[in-house]
């Protein structure tokens, strides 16, 4: 018969190359704020990085820090790895703790570098689409940097953190935007989130535009001009 056993785990932090994108002036002194955007599953920085286009005016710098977990995007192909897209993930369900905490210390790493490089310290907007949302979300609920914004597009804040008024993301402004056609995220999925949101005595807004499960221009816009 086989011997029974079971798996014994351990975890050892190990140094890892990351990846930041960047659009914006090269001058640090023509900088006159910060965006911190994060991709959605299966993206790349730099592709995600297209999407602002719209709000690229020269003085705003967009530093786009990259999920430390790719993969071949094969979908149900079983082809050639070397015609495969590549994507990237924030975390999955596996080892999912410490997946969160090796995606916040990243986030933390590559804002001190990015913002450690600008001439002169200046808002900073925290933006996070679909997956990279709920990373938003907890990295500033960790309370290393006190951003001047979070925006949560395509996905709510992830779900555990605390929303009080004495927390990190309980004094950060929040704007929620989902586009009326995303199909991952429902009209009744909006109005939980609200509730949510409500129940804990966060003012945070909700905003929707004409669209599906993506960036919108015109909602860029509106956003950028309330810097």
């Amino acid at each position: 018969m086989p011997r029974h056993w079971s798996p014994r785990s351990r975890h050892l932090a190990t140094a890892r190359t990351g990846r930041v994108e960047l659009r914006g002036p090269e001058e640090p002194a023509s900088v006159r704020s910060l965006w911190l955007v994060l991709h959605g599953y299966g993206q790349l920085a730099r592709d995600f990085l297209g999407g602002f286009e719209a709000i690229d005016d020269g003085t705003r710098l967009f530093a786009a820090p990259e999920a430390l977990s790719r993969f071949y995007d094969t979908g149900a192909s079983r082809g050639s790895h070397a015609d495969a897209r590549v994507g990237a993930s924030w975390m999955t369900r596996e080892d999912r703790e410490h997946e969160i905490e090796d995606t916040l210390e990243w986030l933390s790493r590559a804002h001190a570098m990015v913002a450690g490089e600008l001439a002169a310290q200046v808002p900073l907007t925290v933006l996070g689409f679909s997956q990279g949302a709920a990373a938003a979300s907890r990295w500033v609920a960790r309370g290393g940097v006190r951003p001047a914004r979070l925006i949560c597009w395509g996905a709510g804040i992830a779900p555990e953190l605390a929303l009080d008024a004495e927390s990190p993301l309980g004094r950060t402004p929040c704007t929620l935007v989902v586009g009326s056609r995303d199909q991952f995220v429902p009209a009744d999925r909006v109005e939980v989130e609200r509730a949510r949101l409500a129940a804990a005595g966060h003012p945070a807004r909700f905003l929707s535009f004409d669209g599906g499960h993506r960036l919108d221009h015109e909602t860029l816009r509106s956003l950028a001009a309330e810097e």
